[in-house]
């Protein structure tokens, strides 16, 4: 007799199934209990089912106490094991419920976690850093093995619970996996290795193994790049070995490919290098570089044997007779410098896909039509939901054909092209809230979607969401809006669900935004219509008060204008005016002192000619002198020369001389006599004579000719005319004179 708790019952065909919370299925039928001998009876023992439920496709889940979800096909095999360590949120399950769609719901012991068992997308995240970042995978004798940055890792794929082991010796970073007659290679950090079971050889110890690729016509022999060059390895009785390195070429050789006798070289900083080898793949003979094709994250691939060289500017085709590479219109469309981040292709050899890595899609080609023109797929899979390491993406068709391992910076990510199908989905306005640092929380309220909206002039700043019916991790929907009677052009395609406008002015508006996943664009377009009102000092009465305001002001305005401008000409006039009075005034002082001028000019001519006057007399009279003298001094007949001593006396006597001195000497300083008459009205005329000789300032000796006389006489009269005048004994005759 069982004693054991009943967790459910469920019909199976003709008899019931019965779920123990223990020791997992029975089958009663027939009036009998028998155990469900199935593969997975064993794990069942194993753990503590609460709760349980069979799903419309005939398979169970089963929730467990402590050991997640439990995933049984319908002839009780194990699927799948669900738990905290890839993905939920607890290990308790204690309810189970299946939706519309096929999605299965768990109630757990903490909080809800949801199942999308239809997803096309399974993700291995490792959380426990077990495996690190997958750089490459292959599938080998049922066998998954990983190639990280930690090492490589194995998985017998028939234990579908078995978690990865690493192979002993490859600790490290491996940096690609390749088949090579029935021989699993890998390409380590640390050298060459071959990979049988969960054992690993290495047959090349030289640091730096990018790839491992075959040579053509040539099976025992294969080509490896390394960090330093190219080598050659070389089949032997029992195992491979490095044959030689190729001469006279040392750089990098990560991406490269034969044509030929030609081996063509990606260097992301260099170019493409061409070399050209001997027949026995030993030396170069010719190494030439493309220095115009370069870039970061490039790469060089055989595809349908065409080689193709990816990077920003898109993806190049070889001309094998020019020797050069040409833009090839078809690939070029994958992806534009704005999507790119990668130009890493790879080669699915089984389906003859070529996977081509974008920023917002992962991208494939297959040989499309019957015309052989390549048709370009798109998953939307963008590169932040698929986590890939860029410029080293890895992808791996699995046995079945259908499903892809895509490596991943933590993990990898399991895509099932079959059922990759993005479901019709629509798009809807989820809420409108009214925004701005001046509303109140009261007046942050969201707005009423299924009426148009009439807003106050204060309420125009507004944050809208939106969201896809579509409820799938790794299909992302995209947005694009536009805003009529503001911006008529849409916006860019963006994730994000939101958008905010602020400071909208008076108006009626619409907003309109459409969502597309991937190239399917959702079946409707959501949009909401609402009318901003004219704050109250831009109404039409305000607007009649303004104009009428502006006509007023204007008026004012243009009078003070008037009188400013008038009381300004006045001031001008004022001023001008004062201005040539100013200049007349200076004008008539210029004049007066010209005239000032003239008339000092004029009275310096006077009195030169005065002086020379003066001189003349002085010249003559001691000229008539000397004769004088030397009449009577030579002459004896005193007789015969009388007549001329009584000449001469009469001419030195003469009162013309003075008087023209006098007329000369009033032209020159005509109020001096006048002044002097008033200041000694006791002189004699000769006094007066002698004070005009000497304010001429004439010496003793220079005035005596004038008036006849001696020197002596001159002193004599001098000394009279001083006694006349009354001046002191220190007082200076000359200067008294000139001082008058």
């Amino acid at each position: 007799i069982l004693d054991d708790e009943v967790v459910g019952v469920f019909r199976k065909g003709t008899a019931l199934l019965i779920l123990t919370r223990h020791n997992g299925f029975f089958i009663e039928e027939n009036d009998s209990l028998r155990k469900w001998e199935i593969s997975s009876n064993e794990l069942l023992a194993e753990v503590s089912i609460y709760s349980g439920i069979q799903l419309k496709d005939g398979s169970y889940a089963l929730g467990t106490i402590s050991d997640g979800l439990i995933l049984l096909d319908p002839e009780g095999k194990l699927l799948n094991q669900i738990n905290q360590a890839n993905g939920l949120r607890n290990n308790t399950v204690l309810s189970l419920f299946e939706d519309f769609h096929g999605n299965v719901w768990l109630g757990l012991d903490n909080g809800i976690s949801y199942v999308n068992l239809k997803s096309p997308f399974k993700v291995y995240h490792d959380d426990k850093g077990l495996v690190g970042s997958v750089y490459d995978a292959i599938v080998k004798e049922d066998i998954l093995y990983l190639g990280t940055n930690q090492g490589l890792f194995y998985r017998d794929l028939k234990d579908g619970i078995s978690d990865f082991e690493l192979i002993e010796g490859t600790q490290g970073q491996v940096w690609s996996l390749s088949i090579h007659k029935n021989t699993l290679f890998c390409a380590h950090h640390s050298g060459t290795f071959v990979i049988v079971g969960n054992e690993a050889t290495k047959i090349a110890d030289i640091p730096g193994t990018w790839k491992v690729a075959d040579v053509k016509d040539r099976p025992e022999l294969l080509l490896q790049g390394n960090y330093d060059g190219l080598y050659i390895l070389e089949e032997g009785e029992d195992k491979w070995k490095v044959r030689n390195k190729l001469s006279g070429f040392d750089h990098s050789s990560r991406y490269f490919e034969t044509l030929g006798q030609s081996i063509l070289i990606n260097h992301e900083y260099k170019g493409v290098f061409n070399v050209e080898v001997d027949d026995n793949f030993r030396a170069a003979k010719t190494v030439t570089v493309d220095s115009l094709v370069k870039g970061s994250n490039s790469s060089l691939i055989k595809f349908k044997g065409e080689l193709l060289y990816a990077y920003r500017k898109g993806i190049l085709k070889y001309n094998t007779s020019k020797k050069d590479f040409v833009k090839d219109s078809i690939f070029s469309e994958i992806y534009s410098e704005d999507e790119y981040i990668s130009g890493k292709l790879i080669v699915d050899d089984k389906n003859g896909y070529l996977w081509v890595f974008s920023d917002s899609h992962l991208n494939y080609v297959t040989s499309g039509n019957l015309a052989g023109i390549p048709k370009i797929e798109k998953v939307p899979l963008s590169q932040n939901e698929r986590s890939g390491i860029i410029g080293y993406e890895s992808i791996f068709g699995l046995d079945d054909n259908k499903s892809y391992l895509l490596g991943a910076s933590s993990g990898y990510i399991i895509l099932n092209l079959e059922g990759f199908q993005v479901p019709d989905f629509s798009i809807r306005i989820g809420r409108i809230t009214k925004t701005g640092k001046n509303l109140g929380e009261k007046d942050r309220q969201a707005v009423i979607l299924n009426q148009e909206g009439s807003f106050g002039s204060e309420e125009n700043n507004f944050k809208i969401t939106y969201h896809a019916t579509v409820y799938d991790r790794f299909l992302k929907p995209q947005y694009q809006y536009q805003l009529l009677g503001m911006y008529p052009n849409w916006s860019e395609w963006s994730e994000n669900s939101s958008t905010t406008f602020e400071n909208l002015p008076p108006g009626d508006y619409t907003f309109k935004v459409r969502s597309r996943i991937g190239d399917k664009t959702a079946r409707n377009m959501a949009t909401y219509s609402f009318s901003i009102a004219k704050p109250w000092y831009t109404s039409n009465l305000m607007v009649a008060f303004y104009v009428l305001g502006i006509l007023l002001t204007s008026i004012m305005i243009h009078n003070a204008y008037k009188r400013y401008y008038h009381r300004r000409q006045e001031k001008i006039v004022e001023r001008n005016k004062r201005k040539m009075a100013l200049a007349q005034a200076e004008n008539e002082k210029e004049i007066i002192r010209i005239k000032n001028e003239q008339l000092r000019e004029e009275n310096k001519s006077k009195s030169n000619e005065l002086a020379a006057s003066t001189m003349s007399i002085i010249r003559k009279n001691e000229l008539l002198a000397k004769i004088k003298e030397q009449l009577v001094t030579y002459v004896k007949d005193k007789d015969a020369i009388k007549p001329i001593i009584n000449t001469i006396d009469g001419s030195l006597d003469q009162r013309d001389d003075w008087e023209m001195f006098k007329e000369a000497f009033n032209n020159v300083d005509r109020k001096f006599l006048k002044k002097l008459k008033k200041a000694h009205p006791n002189l004699s005329p000769n006094d007066i004579r002698l004070c005009a000789y000497l304010r001429l300032n004439l010496s003793s000796k220079e005035i005596a000719p004038l008036l006849n006389i001696s020197s002596r006489s001159v002193e004599i009269k001098r000394y009279r005319l001083r006694k006349k005048m009354n001046l002191s004994h220190d007082e200076n005759l000359v200067n008294y004179i000139l001082k008058l």
